[in-house]
């Protein structure tokens, strides 16, 4: 079976996925990311997914400073100014020309590869002395608790979908603990200053935030169909998440930054 990440660019939910994660995620990276960025600085944002933290690397290192936004489909983000796009995937390949780094940055990435301790080393090894990765994960190890629900059975098939997306994901090699095990991972690498924070806030039926349940559905419908969740189901899990009498938390979402010696 194949492994990597589940979800597909070109899939026809793809746009919105990437949307609903910015909406939710962006301004939490974005505090992160501030306090490191400087002027004139180089920066590699890994799976740039849509762009939204690479432009925004760009826009605080200004036009003295270069950053690199890569993906094994860039298809969403186009190069200008001192945003260079690459084509890049980082379980195979070297880090892209324009290094060493100032500031890097994966979010969502790292769990879904098989060869993330692997990767994870390459990313330290392409940063500048005195240079920080910063990498961010959901960690799915939980399940997302449902905080109201319009009957029982819905929250009980809330927990069956959401367990079968998850069961996905595992398939294809993701470690859905991995968040868990970052901060460790960096002080084994020999970063310093390393500190984590975790994010968790509900997420009501309707809301961008649950919307992203209804489009992981729809882009692993076969895979889900094929683990023996019914499209009767599906259907109702995704009514579920427009109905404003349905709220559950979010998947805790783990940012975690390291410094490399000087």
């Amino acid at each position: 079976m194949p492994t990597g990440y589940s979800f597909d660019n070109h899939a026809p939910e793809a746009d919105a996925q990437l949307a609903t994660l910015e909406a939710f995620l962006d301004p939490l990276t974005g505090a992160r990311l501030r306090p490191l960025m400087r002027a004139g600085a180089t920066c590699w944002e890994v799976g740039a997914g849509g762009g939204s933290v690479a432009r925004l690397m760009a826009s605080a290192v200004g036009p003295e400073g270069q950053v690199v936004a890569s993906d094994i489909d860039p298809s969403h983000i186009t190069s200008g100014g001192n945003l260079t796009v690459v084509r890049h995937d980082a379980r195979t390949e070297p880090a892209p020309a324009g290094g060493p780094y100032d500031l890097i940055h994966a979010r969502l990435l790292l769990l879904h590869l098989p060869e993330r301790r692997k990767v994870l080393t390459e990313l330290v090894n392409a940063l500048a002395p005195g240079g920080w990765l910063v990498v961010e994960e959901f960690d799915c190890t939980a399940p997302l608790r449902v905080l109201t629900a319009p009957t029982d059975d819905a929250a009980k098939l809330f927990g069956q979908v959401m367990e079968a997306i998850l069961g996905c994901l595992r398939d294809r090699g993701a470690d859905l603990a991995w968040a868990q095990d970052v901060h460790t991972e960096m002080a084994l690498a020999g970063l310093t200053d390393i500190d984590t924070i975790t994010h968790s806030q509900s997420w009501t039926g309707g809301s961008s935030g649950a919307a992203l349940h209804d489009l992981n559905s729809r882009t692993l419908e076969p895979r889900l169909l094929a683990s023996g969740i019914s499209l009767d189901q599906l259907r109702a899990f995704r009514q579920l998440s427009r109905d404003p009498a349905f709220a559950s938390l979010s998947y805790q979402f783990v940012s975690t930054r390291g410094r490399k010696s000087l």
